[in-house]
């Protein structure tokens, strides 16, 4: 993706199933949990760069002693700060005793984060303030270790005013109205309220008051927990946590949409979001790592017994088709065949469009992570031209020369390196006009690779969402090059409609595909439909939100995809431009095809996976409309 478009964050977890001192003899140091979530936070960087964050929590601890110990960072440089902090504490006791610093005895008994228990998070900001408040993991507070709760996630949640109102009307006070708080608040609640009825229960036991606490620690219920506290929630998650006694646990939301991995032996557990990272770190097969299924809950106890549980009845799959398209690594041998499937079938289209003149044509891509999606490209004009060229060759016979035959088995795609991202764009130049500027030299071009005037230029990218960026810089400057034709390819689909899930993409302004349909409906005459839609979703507004419809759907009917592609090139060709330009789209349905086991495809199609969603797209309209510069949710 050309553009910056903030996603989902990322969630990293270690439980260690060994003393210390197993990993001291067999990997050299009891430092070994901390290392691995050190790379494990490193290898999922892509999923957030607004702020890191880690927990750790030792287990068995005395009361009077400290046991779980927190470091967070909102800087741009995050990661390494957060671990700078960590391990700043164990330089100090290496330069008064080394020996000491390789006595896991002594840095469990001393030492912070030397714990059993990880938890690690990586956060994009979506809504709200980069305060390092708002950086994960959080944390509820309490004498009873029980009764502590550590969350972090990657989620966004569309009902936040109705679980917000819900946490008031059980007698809370929220200190803030945000998605995180309102989770771990829920949570808190029903977590108070499982440790208040095993109380009482062994209270009316006759237990000795000083011996309950380890048994609520012992037979609390978290599954029940969870069931209770996510009941009503609507939207894509991912939350794992640590109750202080020391249960863990991942739970992911019932239709998918957020992705969540998990490995397990018999000497630790590990849970991320991403599986290549997973497998890269931990040096273990893809087969031997699991997907969390939707709807359930990966728990490991204090005790170290591991079980993956259902917390809510799944609903039908819509894990996220962007995952596959763009935001997760592309490592991962299941989204790397995908990419270039997405890439592959756009050939046809492609080969139309440059009226299947290979000779005169050269093809790149922008940015390296459309880079897949090109291999597949690639691949696609590859076998095409070889099917030209064997029919060629056949119907040519005896007639063909030695010389002719090598000429026609020497055609090939013509490849080239055309735009090299050079620096990254910097918000510091404020004035529009100086951002602009500054926007036009992200990318640098290749000279002497294109005929000018003669040869066609495509260009693949993962998506285009806005399109600023590729009206502002990257067709500016392959206009350099002066081709005959430029034309853009993109390996997602239209985006049409607003996220609520977690990505940063809210405002229907802000899409392309929506303001050409908009523009559209305007320039045939149709400008009604707009006010109709209007009126149809203001008519909603105060609904539940199950039974909001998505009326936005009606303002793309009227066109053919090809329609609303060729009036986003017209919106995008900058106007000083002589050169043609054409955008080419995936379709939904090769999208479909590409990624069969990943159909939350709410972006392109508007088929929201929650109630929730329909609700989100109707404000983001009527916001619209009403020249409203809102969140939609």
């Amino acid at each position: 993706m050309s553009e910056v478009i903030n996603h989902e964050c990322g969630i990293a977890m270690i439980r260690l199933l060994k003393p210390l001192e197993y990993y001291q003899l067999k990997y050299g140091s009891w430092m070994y949990g901390l290392n691995k979530l050190y790379i494990l936070m490193e290898k999922q960087r892509n999923r957030g760069q607004d702020g890191a964050g880690v927990v750790s929590l030792k287990l068995g601890r005395k009361p009077g002693k400290q046991y779980i110990f927190r470091s967070r960072s909102n800087s741009s440089t995050s990661i390494n700060d957060v671990f700078q902090d960590i391990y700043s504490n164990y330089e100090k006791v290496r330069q008064k005793n080394p020996s000491l610093l390789e006595d896991p005895s002594y840095a469990g008994e001393h030492l912070p984060f030397a714990g059993n228990i990880y938890l690690g998070h990586l956060r994009y900001e979506t809504f709200g303030e980069n305060s390092i408040d708002y950086v994960h993991p959080v944390m509820r507070e309490n004498n009873w270790k029980s009764r502590n709760l550590v969350l972090s996630g990657n989620f966004n949640l569309t009902n936040v005013d109705e679980l917000f109102s819900k946490l008031i009307d059980l007698g809370q006070h929220p200190k803030e109205y945000t998605d995180t708080v309102t989770v771990l608040e829920k949570m808190g609640y029903f977590l108070d309220e499982e440790n208040q009825f095993l109380y009482h229960k062994y209270k009316k036991e006759g237990v000795p008051t000083n011996k309950i606490s380890a048994l609520i620690e012992e037979n609390l219920n978290l599954v029940n927990i969870l069931r209770d506290s996510s009941r009503d929630w609507d939207g894509g998650y991912v939350i794992a946590g640590i109750l202080g006694h020391g249960d863990v646990f991942v739970n992911r939301d019932p239709w998918g949409i957020r992705p969540a991995y998990y490995y397990a032996d018999e000497e630790f557990v590990v849970s991320a979001s991403e599986r290549p990272v997973i497998q890269t770190v931990m040096n273990v097969s893809s087969a031997q790592i699991k997907e969390l299924k939707p709807g359930h809950a990966l728990i490991v106890t204090r005790e170290g017994g591991v079980s993956e549980e259902e917390v809510r009845t799944p609903e039908k799959r819509s894990s996220c088709s962007f995952e596959r398209i763009y935001f997760s690594r592309g490592s991962d041998e299941n989204i790397y065949r995908e990419r270039k499937k997405l890439g592959e079938l756009l050939t046809p289209a492609i080969i139309r469009t440059i009226d299947n003149d290979f000779k005169n044509t050269v093809f790149s891509y922008v940015p390296n992570t459309a880079e897949s999606a090109f291999l597949g490209m690639v691949k696609g004009v590859e076998d095409h031209m070889i099917k030209q060229k064997t029919k060629e060759i056949i119907e040519g016979g005896e007639n063909l020369s030695e010389k002719e035959i090598g000429e026609i088995i020497g055609r090939r795609p013509r490849i080239e390196s055309i735009a090299v991202k050079d620096v990254k764009l910097r918000t510091f130049i404020t004035r529009e006009k100086g951002r602009n500027d500054l926007v036009g030299h992200v990318y640098d071009i290749t000279y002497g690779t294109i005929e000018p005037g003669v040869d066609n230029l495509v260009i693949i990218d993962d998506s285009i969402v806005r399109g600023t960026t590729l009206k502002q810089s990257i067709l500016r400057i392959l206009g350099r090059l002066e081709p005959r034709r430029i034309i853009v390819v993109s390996s997602s689909p239209q985006i049409r409609y607003p996220d609520c899930y977690g990505i940063d993409m809210t405002k229907l302004s802000d899409f392309v595909a929506f303001r050409a349909a908009i523009a559209l409906l305007k320039e045939t005459g149709r400008g009604n439909v707009i006010n109709e839609v209007y009126i149809k979703s203001k008519e909603q507004q105060n609904l539940p939100k199950d039974q909001i419809v998505n009326y936005v759907k009606e303002l793309y009917r009227p066109f053919t995809n090809e329609q609303i592609s060729e009036k986003i090139s017209r919106l995008l060709k900058p106007s000083d431009m002589n050169i043609e330009v054409d955008i080419i789209f995936q379709s939904v349905e090769n999208l479909r095809l590409a990624c069969p086991n990943d159909p939350g495809d709410w972006y392109f199609t508007g088929n929201y996976p929650t109630p929730g969603g329909n609700k989100v797209v109707n404000t983001s309209f009527i916001n619209f409309i009403e020249s409203r510069d809102a969140r939609s949710y």
